[in-house]
């Protein structure tokens, strides 16, 4: 019995994790970020953001930030650019309504910024705590300043990343790419 309920409140294992539709985006996302010159990654664990997390920990050449709440990375972010660094922001839908009054920081400042946000609340949500914020996340960003681009399908995914670094880093702007839902495959828990 308390092998289940240690089960049912620890991570998800690989078989009940998101199940991408093509399970190589992963690494073709971390080497468009490195060629990027990304020397921080900052985040709140997440299993949508799991196997890239995982190869920038293992990557001695960058700096990795455990969170406790999305808008620390907004200030990391910045910190790091003050010093002469680039960052990634790797956050869930649902964190993004925590970093709204930091983003006036990078706005303000034309503060490089950019940020992978894992939706929730569209494609195969069971949770319905997720979909207010879900709905809400584009919009918010936009209002805050930030541009959105979405990215559906792996090779989407690459191709925004890659001209969202572009924008961020060497245009000076503040860039959030929304990983979908259906990218990111159907949660179990």
């Amino acid at each position: 019995m308390a092998r289940k309920t240690a089960a049912r409140f620890a991570a998800p294992d690989a078989a009940e994790s998101p199940a991408p539709l093509d399970a190589e985006w992963p690494e073709q996302l971390y080497r468009v970020l490195k060629a990027a010159q990304v020397r921080q990654v900052s985040y709140v664990p997440d299993a949508g953001h799991s196997a890239l997390i995982r190869l920038f920990a293992a990557d001695r050449e960058v700096t990795s930030n455990v969170l406790t709440t999305e808008e620390e990375g907004i200030a990391i972010a910045t910190g790091a650019w003050l010093g002469g660094s680039r960052s990634v922001l790797l956050l869930q839908s649902s964190g993004v309504g925590n970093c709204i009054n930091m983003l006036s920081l990078v706005t303000m400042t034309r503060t490089p910024l950019l940020m992978l946000v894992t939706m929730r609340g569209e494609w195969a949500e069971f949770n319905p705590w997720q979909v207010p914020m879900g709905l809400a996340t584009a919009p918010v960003l936009t209002a805050m300043g930030i541009r959105v681009m979405r990215a559906d399908t792996p090779h989407d995914l690459i191709e925004t990343v890659e001209a969202a670094a572009a924008l961020a880093f060497e245009a000076e702007q503040q860039v959030a790419v929304l990983l979908s839902q259906r990218l990111l495959g159907r949660k179990k828990w």
